[in-house]
């Protein structure tokens, strides 16, 4: 199939969108307030074993009431050592829970839920310290990453501005990251190793579409450089990539819709709080991609060349 888009006649409209997003997504801190995950608040995880069905809402309330309205959090799974249900209780606390407290606990709850078997499978306290440390690890490898990248197109599309299309790519990539940031706190979604984990996949899955895209305008920059403009050959090399990129993100946003349907129903929320935001950075990556960076790339290589011009014609006729 052919495309024959004007990209960068749109490019106006396409710039308004991201910056809206954008917008929305570092406003949702202050509106909805971010919801930091136990590794990086600290506090202690009880693990529970379970037959039968338990009410996740009530197995809360039983906790909360049993530790004097301490806030808890739960997330129900399975034990593919024993193949038993399993429920995570997370309470979130500087100081961790004393171990008369979590015996209260763990009295209060295998008490109620008897006729389930529950037991205490294990505990742990978690340190905000070492969430902290692995945060800090995270952001220092997409630094890196980002320094890496720049330098690779720098040096692979020299002849179309490598340093200027680097520079791009990472403003499209650091774009795709706050908008998934702002899904995780629009949704609720606690910033965790999940969270990490979204934004490492994006940035892969962005930059890869980017070089194929780059690639082709570099391709038909010696082709066409005598024949067409330097929007004409943009706009050539994005409509080029479009059925790719399109069949690409198709095919991976329809297998992490069917794990986020899944995981919905099943009420697996580690799993949804990675698939969905997922699904979000795959469609980011995909607009940025095709919308965002080559428009913006010919913008500022247009905007760079009339000043080398003017400065050129400035230093002839001094």
């Amino acid at each position: 199939m052919k495309f024959n888009f004007d990209f960068i006649k749109n490019k106006k409209i396409y710039f308004i969108i991201s910056a809206i997003l954008v917008s929305i997504s570092i406003l949702s801190t202050f509106v909805f307030g971010v919801n930091l995950d136990i590794q990086f608040k600290g506090g202690t995880i009880l693990t529970f074993l379970y037959d039968g069905e338990i009410d996740q809402a009530d197995f809360e309330k039983t906790a909360v009431d049993a530790l004097g309205g301490l806030g808890v959090t739960s997330t129900i799974g399975e034990d593919f050592t024993s193949g038993r249900k399993n429920i995570q209780l997370s309470l979130i606390s500087n100081e961790g829970l004393s171990s008369d407290k979590q015996i209260e606990l763990t009295n209060a709850l295998t008490e109620k839920y008897s006729a389930n078997t529950l037991e205490l499978l294990e505990s742990s306290d978690v340190s905000p310290s070492s969430g902290k440390e692995f945060f800090l690890k995270c952001i220092v490898a997409v630094l890196l990453s980002f320094i890496v990248l720049i330098v690779y197109i720098a040096i692979r599309f020299k002849n179309i501005g490598g340093w200027l299309a680097g520079f791009c790519g990472i403003l499209a990539l650091i774009h795709d990251c706050i908008i998934v940031y702002g899904t995780f706190v629009i949704c609720g979604m606690p910033i965790d190793a999940n969270f990490m984990a979204v934004i490492l996949t994006i940035l892969g899955y962005s930059i890869n579409d980017t070089i194929v895209i780059y690639d082709r305008v570099r391709e038909n920059e010696i082709l066409y450089r005598k024949t067409k403009t330097r929007a004409e050959i943009v706009n050539l090399s994005i409509n080029q990539s479009l059925t790719r990129s399109i069949n690409t993100s198709l095919t991976t946003i329809m297998a992490m819709l069917v794990v986020t349907i899944v995981a919905a129903i099943y009420g697996v929320n580690s799993i949804f709080s990675f698939s969905f935001p997922m699904m979000i950075g795959m469609l980011c990556g995909s607009y940025s991609s095709i919308c965002f960076i080559c428009p913006l790339w010919h913008m500022l290589s247009e905007k760079f060349k009339s000043k080398k011009k003017s400065y050129g014609k400035k230093r002839r006729h001094a």
